[in-house]
């Protein structure tokens, strides 16, 4: 069975996710810097209203993801707080000035997110070495890689992204997102055969996602 990741990026978006097909909430806060830390608050009210798996965007502010110590030292508090909220997981990517893996930090980040699973997000897509990258990130213990193939969307990634699922070999979760909408997700299925995929659902420039094509989506993957 084929699964289905909704990022929200926002409360009503994510509480519209609650009541669909998907299997994961990837829960964030501000579209337009690509997705930050969500409210505490949000956070909670998001666990009263949904029986999906809920995995939490730690990113400090929009922009490139090489954080300064001050904003690392929020990422580790935000798990820390998080963490008590008992979610399925975290969401995070740290690199270095060079845009390669920063092993020290995110291993940091993994261990103290324990025993909760981590995904790293496309900020791999940044790194310029693809068999480097992955094995890094498979060795600091991520479950999960959200990747558009290393391309501005999984269309252009495609190739990749089939290369990535091979070299993982069940090691790691590939999952495709990046412009991942229903006119496109068959293909990118057939092609890679990633064991997830992701998605904002969004429509027609809205920031809320929609219902029917989350239900559209987990119905195109099985």
């Amino acid at each position: 069975m084929y699964k289905l990741e909704i990022a929200c990026f926002n409360l009503e978006s994510a509480l519209i996710t609650a009541k669909s097909a998907a299997d994961r909430i990837e829960f964030c806060s501000d579209l337009l810097a690509g997705g930050t830390t969500p409210k505490i608050e949000d956070i909670k009210i998001l666990k009263e209203h949904s029986s999906q798996a809920i995995r939490i965007m730690i990113r400090p502010r929009g922009g490139d993801f090489c954080y300064s110590k001050d904003e690392f030292e929020e990422m580790k508090s935000a798990i820390k707080i998080i963490k008590a909220l008992d979610v399925e997981g975290f969401v995070f990517g740290i690199l270095n000035s060079d845009h390669t893996i920063d092993i020290k930090r995110n291993k940091e980040l993994v261990d103290l997110a324990y025993p909760y699973p981590c995904a790293f997000h496309r900020a791999f897509d940044r790194t310029q070495n693809l068999n480097e990258s992955l094995e890094q990130i498979i060795y600091l213990g991520f479950k999960t890689l959200l990747t558009s193939g290393m391309s501005q969307n999984v269309d252009s990634g495609i190739t990749r992204l089939k290369e990535l699922v091979r070299l993982a070999h069940n090691r790691i979760e590939i999952m495709p997102g990046g412009g991942l909408r229903s006119t496109n997700i068959s293909k990118i299925k057939i092609e890679t055969n990633a064991p997830y995929y992701h998605s904002s659902a969004l429509l027609n420039n809205s920031e809320i996602a929609n219902l029917e094509e989350i239900n559209r989506l987990k119905k195109l993957i099985n």
